[in-house]
């Protein structure tokens, strides 16, 4: 009989013990009381070794179960279903890496230690390190287990379901992801997913897809989760937004998608669930929120006001401290197995990372435009990019002219003159839009950074609303009865309220020709006083509804209705929102930001079918191109990816000064105030700026705000540490020491009630002055410098490639040789138009036919480039320098009214013939030349064919065919 192979003998004094009150409490102590709590929030039941019990609740963590003398004692042994499932290896303080082969090593033998002689059990797969305030995890089942911190402990039935046979890790289930099917993919988002798919199988927690505006990253999304949930058991998928106009989108595209393997719709398959409220659906597979709305969630929040969702988080101030994650048991880190994030060019990631990194999931972003940040936070990890000029080559984007309008106002500002005895004029609150009158003694002279801020300069924007009507819009748009759809970027909402009314006003229509779609749109500011708990009074501001159609809904109209045909906005249409039929993207206000432009300018690169198009802009043929009216030089200047220094955004100026002023150091405020005075200073005069200098005590605004973010550098705390004390590698403590230090010699001008009280009475110049003395002027309304060297350049290019290929296809052969269009045929343009639409060259015919109408205006007459016979006329116009670009069918109408002449035809034909001739005509205009068997089909088919062309002809009709196919072809 064998020997019982449990060890009998008495046991050494365990390594690592527990505590007893009366010990002192020391750092591992205090350590090994987070890591309890963190257990029992997950839903393990912590006990001792002595006292162990596993039958006492579905996860038990056992503290200091011994292994053997030679492997010692573990902190933690978990317990799920009374199976050893896992290790946690408890630190006091500092990295954690140390610990993971201390925890290998109970996991490798924990599982066999009391049967001395028996096999070797499999080591426990589940592997934790934790000092109480950071967690790292391995699974071994990973196909390369590598640890990753995870926000708190999973719970015992994760861990329970994550066990369960087949029992394969996520990260080897993607490895085994099936081929894709492209069928429905355009190629881009086939190499976006697949790019996405690798990535996953390297087992990178977080991955960043640029796909240009228009290019389909929603669809592409959506095809990759539907993958995740069928092939790789994703448990649930996270979808998140920053407002819920873009959730509404997102669950569309889910809610429309049918998958290339069945035949069945995606809510038939997985439900997806928008949330409205703060529960979620537990059958829900993919679950689509804002990240407003899931911060409320995960507070344990049982409501959520809608209206908070409706502006983006990234626009919007947050209301306090920046957000904090606790745990929350209803909704755990591994709640969620994917987490896209659209438009994550965004700055969620900045004030809303705790969000975002909560969860223990990969992490999937969605951008036309990454900034450096953006990049940053997914790693460096770009999987896809596909910007816009590819996208523009694809056809999946429409390209862009720029038209620029320059006024005087806009370029020089202006003065207005005080008369003697001064002259009136109007003060404008900015918020209530109120109107007094103020007596001017002096002349006032305003900047053009001052206009439409400081100073409403209505003669400004009236002016360069009239440039766009007479100017731009024949120009761009020569042949339409309607303005086209133009979105307007104004700088705020009280400059969009001008712009509306003003452009209502220039185009001699009615409101509902021109809508202002903001966030405040059919909303007023109201703003009551509420008493708090303990009597404290305080104003509280709610937006109240006053108009019947909401932003969403007249944006809706924008997008699918013929009116309204101007939306001014400020930044609710930015990005994000998809209005196909834009063809007009018109700034009136200006942007730094590159990323923020480029979205901006997005709005308009979105690809409409002819027929769609039509249903809102009658009298457009094809959106092949939208245009930029730039009329405040935006795209004249550099831009460059925004970094914001101003923190607490909702605290006034006030309000951070006098929290400096009672001794206040915290990091977010001294970066705060130094945004506020970098900001103000812009805005005063050498006067206002010497005197506030003064009472700096000779330090000008520039310097007190680099000594606020001085104070704030950990570079420059260590720098000042090192000096002090003269070391190579100061303590925390010195350093700490050394911030201290700076940020009270940094805030020591403002604690003079003086500079403070100046600083408040400046910034608290809040009115604007309305200029309705100026009259303005137009300098400048045509294509800009840029966009007239890009079509020059494009000019130069088409007649190289020309020349490069005369010998390869028949069309250029034909035309270089003079010989006309009877001799072509309809292949053979189409063989021209499909090879000039290839790379290098990339150009449709109306691209060309602008180039040549930007570069040289003199030689183009009419708008052509529609038809393929427009191609003759193109090429010609490049080889032959005095040739006159003319539309084919112009040029064919004039001759056949000249042959018609010619030919007495009132007196020689009969009215029907003449209808036939007409449509003979239209034939060959169509398609260069008219055949036998071209009466067959058409409306020549349905008014009896070739025999009633005979009919009515006779032997005449193949004469009259030669001679028309000779006389109109040119």
């Amino acid at each position: 009989m064998p020997r019982l192979a449990y060890d009998w003998r008495p046991q050494p004094t365990p390594s690592k013990t527990i505590d007893t009150p009366e010990q002192p409490d020391r750092p591992e102590r205090q350590a090994r009381r987070v890591i309890d709590d963190n257990l029992r929030a997950a839903g393990w039941l912590v006990q001792s070794a002595d006292r162990m019990d596993i039958s006492a609740a579905v996860g038990v963590a056992v503290a200091e179960v011994p292994i053997s003398r030679r492997i010692g004692t573990p902190d933690y042994t978990l317990y799920v279903d009374r199976q050893k499932v896992g290790i946690v290896e408890a630190k006091a303080h500092g990295a954690l890496s140390g610990a993971e082969a201390q925890s290998a090593r109970y996991a490798s033998r924990a599982a066999s230690w009391e049967l001395r002689d028996a096999r070797p059990q499999p080591e426990l797969r589940y592997r934790f390190e934790s000092n109480g305030h950071n967690t790292f995890f391995t699974d071994i089942r990973d196909p390369v287990p590598r640890s990753r911190k995870v926000f708190n402990f999973p719970q015992p039935r994760t861990l329970a379901e994550w066990s369960a046979p087949p029992a394969a890790s996520l990260r080897s289930r993607l490895r085994g992801l099936p081929a894709l099917d492209e069928s429905r993919l355009w190629a881009v988002q086939a190499r976006a997913i697949q790019a996405l798919e690798s990535s996953f199988a390297k087992g990178n927690q977080r991955a960043l897809i640029q796909m240009a505006t228009g290019s389909g990253k929603t669809f592409a999304a959506v095809n990759v989760v539907y993958r995740l949930l069928k092939h790789a058991g994703a448990k649930r998928v996270l979808f998140l937004v920053d407002r819920n106009t873009l959730g509404r989108q997102a669950h569309d595209e889910f809610a429309n998608f049918t998958p290339p393997d069945d035949t069945r719709k995606f809510p038939e398959l997985y439900t997806a669930h928008h949330l409205g409220a703060n529960a979620i659906n537990p059958a829900a597979k993919v679950v689509v929120t804002t990240i407003q709305r899931l911060f409320s969630m995960l507070k344990g929040e049982a409501e959520y006001d809608a209206d908070n969702e409706g502006k983006s988080a990234f626009d919007a101030p947050w209301q306090g401290e920046p957000p904090k994650v606790a745990y929350n048991p209803a909704i755990p880190p591994e709640f969620f197995d994917f987490v896209v994030i659209d438009e994550c060019h965004r700055s969620i990631y900045d004030l809303w990372s705790q969000v975002l990194l909560y969860f223990d999931a990969f992490l999937i972003g969605l951008t036309a435009t990454p900034a450096g940040k953006t990049l940053g936070f997914f790693n460096q990890n770009l999987v896809m990019q596909y910007g816009h000029e590819q996208a523009v080559a694809d056809g999946v984007n429409v390209d862009f002219d720029v038209y620029r309008i320059k006024t005087r106002i806009t370029e020089e500002g202006a003065t207005i003159a005080a008369e003697p005895g001064g002259v009136y004029v109007a003060q404008r609150d900015k918020l209530t839009r109120q109107e007094r009158l103020q007596l001017l003694t002096d002349d006032l002279t305003y900047t053009a950074n001052q206009v439409d801020r400081d100073v409403v300069a209505v003669s400004q924007i009236r002016t360069v609303l009239r440039a766009f009507r007479d100017q731009v819009l024949p120009a761009a748009f020569p042949d339409r009865k309607e303005v086209p759809k133009t979105l307007i970027f104004a700088k705020d909402d009280s400059h969009a309220e001008d712009i509306v009314r003003l452009a209502r006003e220039e185009f001699a229509l009615g409101n509902e020709f021109c809508r202002k779609i903001t966030y405040r749109t059919g909303y007023t500011e109201v703003t009551t006083t509420v008493r708090d708990e303990d009597g404290t009074e305080r104003e509280q501001v709610r937006w109240e509804k006053t108009a019947d159609l909401t932003p969403e809904e007249l944006l809706a109209n924008f997008r699918n209705s013929y009116h309204p045909r101007i939306a001014v906005t400020v930044d609710m249409i930015s990005t994000g929102t998809d209005v196909k039929p834009i063809e007009c993207v018109f700034f009136l206000r200006n942007v730094k930001s590159a990323g923020f432009f480029e979205q901006m300018k997005g709005r308009g690169v979105r690809v409409i079918s002819p027929d769609k198009l039509r249903t809102v802009t009658p009298s457009a043929k094809a959106k092949d191109r939208f245009i930029i009216v730039d009329a405040v030089g935006v795209c004249e200047q550099d831009k460059t990816d925004s970094h914001t220094l101003n923190r607490q955004p909702t605290k006034s100026l006030k309000q951070v000064l006098e929290y400096v002023a009672r001794g206040g150091l915290e990091p977010d405020a001294l970066t705060t105030l130094a945004s506020r005075l970098v900001r103000l200073q812009r805005h005063l005069g050498n006067e206002e700026l010497a005197e506030l200098q003064e009472l700096a005590g000779g330090k000008p605004l520039t310097a007190l705000a680099h000594d606020l973010l001085q104070a704030c550098d950990a570079d420059a705390q260590t720098a000042v540490a090192k000096a002090q004390h003269d070391v190579e590698e100061p303590t925390s403590e010195q350093i700490e020491a050394a911030a201290g230090q700076l940020a009270r010699d940094a805030v020591a001008p403002f604690l003079k009630p003086a500079l403070r009280h100046r600083i408040l009475e400046i910034q608290r110049q809040s009115e604007q002055t309305v200029d309705r003395h100026t009259i303005d002027e137009v300098l400048y309304a045509d294509f800009d410098a840029a966009a007239l060297q890009k079509a020059r350049a494009k000019v130069t290019d088409f007649q190289a490639w020309l020349q490069d290929h005369k010998d390869e296809l028949a069309a250029i052969q034909a035309i270089y040789a003079g010989t006309r269009p009877l001799n072509l045929t309809l292949a053979d343009l189409r063989q021209l138009r499909d090879a000039i639409a290839a790379p290098p060259l990339s150009a449709t015919p109306r691209q060309l036919w602008r180039a040549f109408e930007a570069s040289a205006p003199e030689r183009v007459q009419g708008q052509g480039g529609d038809l393929l016979a427009d191609l003759v006329h193109l090429v010609r116009c490049a080889l032959l320098p005095n040739f006159t670009l003319v539309p084919y069918r112009e040029g064919l109408r004039e001759r056949y009214q000249a042959w018609l002449q010619e030919r007495d035809a009132d007196n020689a034909f009969t009215e029907e013939q003449r209808e036939w001739l007409d449509r003979i005509a239209e034939h060959i205009a169509n398609s260069l030349a008219i055949e036998p068997r071209d009466f067959e089909s058409g409306w020549f088919g349905q008014q009896g064919s070739l025999g009633q062309a005979h009919a009515l002809f006779g032997d005449e009709l193949r004469p009259l065919m030669a001679e028309l196919n000779e006389r109109l072809a040119a």
